[in-house]
């Protein structure tokens, strides 16, 4: 349903929350290492969720990522329109758009309904949850990010 560069940012803000905020910026490096993530395509999306304003980052030997905001008030929807954007919430299952768009007469798939269903629930979930609240339930578990 997500993609990998979705899951991995979730991961990474995750990650990125659950780091002492006395210990400042992170490197790259040091954050692919300890999520197993492939270097250049982690680096691609934390700019991302940079630009989206979601992350800071710096350069330089002090250089890294830190979050932006407050943990409590990034929602995992804010990370998945982020990455993959709204696609999931708004186009059909069966066409590229929206099943009105796609018919020129502008009945719906035959999924509609049903689907419509799942991306309400969908995005109550994934605007209901916050990095935080993640965090919280990560904090009682090893090994998250395996």
């Amino acid at each position: 349903m997500l993609s990998n560069s979705c899951r991995y940012a979730v991961r990474a803000v995750i990650y990125l929350a659950r780091q002492p905020r006395e210990d400042g910026k992170i490197g790259i490096k040091k954050i692919s290492g300890d999520l197993g993530l492939p270097t250049p395509f982690l680096a691609k999306i934390l700019q991302q969720l940079t630009k989206q304003r979601i992350l800071s980052s710096s350069k330089g030997p002090h250089g890294g990522f830190s979050l932006l905001k407050d943990p409590k008030v990034i929602t995992i929807l804010d990370i998945v329109k982020s990455i993959d954007g709204d696609e999931i919430f708004t186009y059909c299952v069966m066409h590229n758009g929206t099943c009105t768009s796609v018919d020129h007469a502008k009945i719906p798939c035959p999924l509609h309904a049903d689907y419509g269903k799942v991306r309400k629930d969908l995005i109550e979930v994934f605007s209901g949850k916050t990095i935080y609240d993640l965090v919280e339930r990560a904090n009682d578990k090893e090994n998250i990010f395996i």
